[in-house]
């Protein structure tokens, strides 16, 4: 079994959320956060930021760190079991602009209830729904930037 370690976000930008659509050759297809795999001398918080960036263009700072998620599947030859560590990500603005060449074909800025029910897989739907309960906490007592 291969061991990986991904980083990602969930942006949120005037009480909304940023998605992403992945189509990948028309086998794998939904809505998504960015996330994406550590580099070698990066920290957790740099890759969430960079992977961000680099698959939605969008610029932001970590608020905190949400907690990590873990699940396996079936690659060419072997398990991978991924270990994938979310941070609540303040964006800069609305802007977004997806990564083609990491197979990303639309993105955007969703209200809560749309992003949760557009979203691919339910360990997503999760860590969205503890962020948004963060956020709207940090918010509430004017702590959210």
């Amino acid at each position: 079994m291969k061991e990986t370690v991904s980083c990602g976000g969930v942006v949120i930008y005037r009480g909304k959320i940023l998605l992403l659509f992945i189509n990948y050759r028309n086998r794998y297809e939904g809505w998504v956060l960015p996330k994406g795999s550590v580099e070698p001398g990066e920290d957790h918080e740099e890759t969430a930021l960079r992977e961000v960036r680099e698959e939605s263009g969008a610029k932001g700072k970590i608020i905190e760190y949400l907690g990590s998620c873990e699940y396996e599947f079936k690659a060419q030859e072997d398990t991978v079991h991924k270990t994938v560590h979310w941070y609540l990500i303040s964006a800069e603005s609305f802007f977004s602009r997806p990564q083609k060449e990491e197979y990303f074909v639309d993105s955007g800025y969703y209200k809560y209830h749309e992003a949760y029910h557009l979203l691919k897989y339910e360990n997503e739907r999760g860590i969205l729904e503890k962020a948004y309960n963060r956020y709207q906490t940090l918010k509430k007592d004017g702590r959210w930037t």
